[in-house]
């Protein structure tokens, strides 16, 4: 899940086309994927859900990533996550940020507030039983905002393929660097049928996890809504694949469709 989340986020990491739209998601968006390793294997399940509330007296957008393994998987990796953030409703920045895992027994506990206008992170470590407060860059993100934030600021309109950008993110309890680039349209199959994708390379540090630092395709429809399709990564051992498999409370019209 945390890979998924981390991929979502990096799609649509492009400052350099920003520019003001109309909303991209509302109050009870929802996505399911269904996850694969190496191409056949059912490894889980992951689903975000968006939801508006309230957080201090101000209104914000609530958003709940889960994600957890399946089948003969589960069996000898067991995995159980949930991601969550609070952000602004008007300005997409976050207040909160929570991540709770448990991957194969290696678990976090944390919560994270932010002060957006001193640029600091109040972090809980909650396994731990320590609270430390971190400098952050301006403007920051968490991992699950960054996706939200940029679905309502990406201008698809201008974007040229070969594009480079680079954008910070607060990430594990530090400040995060990505680069991505923009690759072009392509056409993918998907339980949808057909559909005009955005196709996107981020680079990701190689070794442990990553194969190399271009192990990462990631594909978004090319509308509105800006749907994440799918998401590719080879990794050190095989490789991880996540395919949309169902979605509910699309803003705009689609041909991403609620499935029966």
């Amino acid at each position: 899940m945390k890979k998924l989340l981390l991929l979502l986020a990096v799609f649509t990491l492009t400052q350099m086309s920003f520019a003001q739209q109309q909303s991209a998601f509302k109050d009870g968006e929802w996505f399911k994927f269904k996850m694969s390793y190496s191409g056949f294997l059912k490894a889980g399940n992951a689903t975000l859900t968006v939801k508006e509330t309230q957080l201090n007296d101000k209104d914000v957008f609530h958003v709940v990533g889960k994600g957890w393994t399946t089948g003969m998987i589960k069996w000898f990796f067991k995995v159980k996550d949930r991601y969550e953030t609070y952000f602004d409703a008007s300005t997409n920045m976050p207040y909160k940020f929570i991540r709770n895992i448990d991957e194969g027994g290696h678990t976090k506990d944390l919560e994270i507030n932010f002060d957006q206008d001193n640029h600091k992170a109040h972090i809980n470590n909650k396994k731990y039983k320590v609270k430390k407060v971190v400098d952050t860059k301006p403007n920051i993100q968490d991992m699950v905002s960054t996706f939200y934030y940029l679905r309502n600021h990406l201008d698809t309109e201008n974007l040229k393929t070969g594009d480079e950008v680079r954008v910070d993110m607060f990430f594990d309890e530090e400040n995060y660097g990505f680069k991505l680039q923009y690759l072009g349209e392509e056409t993918i199959s998907t339980d949808f049928g057909d559909i005009v994708s955005l196709k996107f390379r981020p680079y990701v540090l190689a070794g442990r996890v990553f194969k190399e630092e271009e192990s990462l395709t990631l594909w978004v429809s090319k509308d509105k809504n800006k749907v994440p399709l799918r998401i590719k990564a080879d990794l050190a051992v095989g490789s991880l694949r996540a395919d949309l498999e169902a979605v509910k409370g699309l803003k705009h019209p689609s041909r991403v469709v609620a499935k029966n």
